[in-house]
């Protein structure tokens, strides 16, 4: 294949399949036989493109061929009558469709429709998550064992399982009202986050954002502050999306190599998303019920104290290490007692931190993690520690498995010791 669309078929395998998936899913109503018959029209792009050239919309084009094969499925079905009628309003017709009955809290938008049919009660809570960043996000399976810290062939199992439970069980693709909308919501945030998050800083490739999957992350999350005005969490996920995607364009370098927290140019981020962050997170607070905030309304506070901090060193430090701390204690996990280690750096100093990082060695979730020795590796370095510092971040690079962060931490080995 040549180059140009070899590399148009990879934009669409990682932006438009989840779209895709997720309308055909709408005519068919299975997520299992919607992948699938994506991955044909996927085969069928990769047969045409070099031969005829990339389309002018590649991503509509691929709508266009799974639709089509979808239709081809239907008609050879028993039920062809039945389901033609439920999908003649998505086929092209002379006049247009009747409208369909108006609900007050439906979303017409099948990629949400898809998040929460992934996330339906039948399914486990990982399978959920697994089956939605494949779905949704576009992930690997690869790329979902390490957002997850579990085992591929783990991930590989859910998935499967998920498929076939959704279609043994005849889950409707739709997006649930009242209770049962409510039962599926920590699901569904979860999922966005993690999806937010490998666009955020990309699991593997050559690429060190995904902005794509941080649009359709911050785009999911406001339809959904829109539609549960009164759920507080749903306003802070959507505050700590706006403060993460603010800072997008200042976080690479005209290279595309990474730029760290403390070297970003501060005008170039987005005071506009900023605002929006301020904005959603007030909802949030004002949404807070006796038990506090919650999860991510407290991240969104910490995201708040960087962003609205003019430099660096004028950052509330101490505010955001109390921050984890309550984070730590609402919602427990090696990952928040890493960050508030590095926020207690910046309030204490590095010794203290570094005794909290060597904490966590014996954590199985962080075995592999490459942020630990990465931090670590900071920490010692700012003890004037150079040797082990440069050993931690030789170690921090061999774990990462994305090329611009790997390239990053190699560099600072070689100037840990002026090599």
């Amino acid at each position: 294949m040549e180059a140009q669309p070899a590399a148009a078929f990879e934009t669409v395998f990682r932006i438009e399949s989840p779209r895709v998936i997720a309308g055909v899913a709408r005519l068919v109503r299975d997520v299992g036989i919607a992948e699938e018959l994506t991955q044909d029209a996927l085969v069928a792009a990769l047969e045409q493109w070099p031969r005829d050239g990339v389309p002018d919309n590649p991503g509509a084009w691929l709508m266009t061929t799974a639709r089509r094969r979808a239709v081809d499925l239907i008609r050879r079905r028993e039920t062809y009558a039945r389901k033609l009628a439920e999908i003649g309003r998505d086929l092209p017709v002379s006049a247009p469709p009747p409208e369909e009955p108006a609900d007050p809290e439906d979303i017409d938008d099948d990629l949400l429709r898809l998040v929460f049919t992934a996330c339906h009660p039948v399914l486990s809570a990982e399978a959920r998550i697994a089956l939605t960043l494949r779905l949704l996000g576009g992930l690997t399976t690869p790329e979902i064992a390490r957002a997850r810290l579990v085992p591929e062939p783990t991930v590989a199992q859910r998935i499967v399982r998920a498929k076939r439970t959704l279609a043994r069980k005849n889950v409707a693709f739709e997006v649930p009202y009242g209770p049962d909308r409510a039962a599926r919501l920590n699901s569904v945030l979860e999922v966005i986050y993690l999806i937010f998050n490998e666009g955020y800083a990309a699991t593997a490739g050559d690429d060190w954002l995904r902005p794509a999957l941080c649009e359709d992350a911050l785009r999911l999350a406001r339809v959904l502050s829109a539609l549960m005005p009164k759920e507080p969490e749903v306003h802070g996920l959507t505050a700590l999306l706006e403060f993460q995607s603010s800072r997008t364009a200042a976080r690479t370098a005209p290279d595309g190599e990474p730029v760290l927290l403390r070297d970003q140019n501060r005008h170039r981020w987005n005071r506009l998303l900023i605002t929006r962050g301020v904005t959603a997170l007030g909802h949030a607070h004002a949404t807070t019920g006796a038990k506090g905030p919650g999860p991510y309304a407290l991240q969104a506070a910490i995201a708040a104290c960087h962003a609205t901090a003019r430099t660096y060193e004028e950052t509330d430090w101490p505010r955001i290490a109390t921050l984890y701390g309550l984070l730590a204690a609402r919602a427990p996990s090696p990952v928040v007692e890493l960050n508030r280690a590095v926020a207690v750096s910046m309030a204490e100093g590095p010794a203290p931190a570094l005794a909290l990082v060597d904490a966590l060695a014996a954590e199985p979730a962080l075995r592999d993690y490459h942020l630990l020795p990465s931090v670590r590796g900071d920490l010692l370095l700012r003890l004037d520690r150079t040797a082990e510092a440069r050993e931690e971040f030789e170690r921090a690079a061999s774990l990462t498995r994305n090329a611009r962060e790997r390239a990053l931490l190699r560099r600072r080995a070689q100037e840990a010791t002026g090599g």
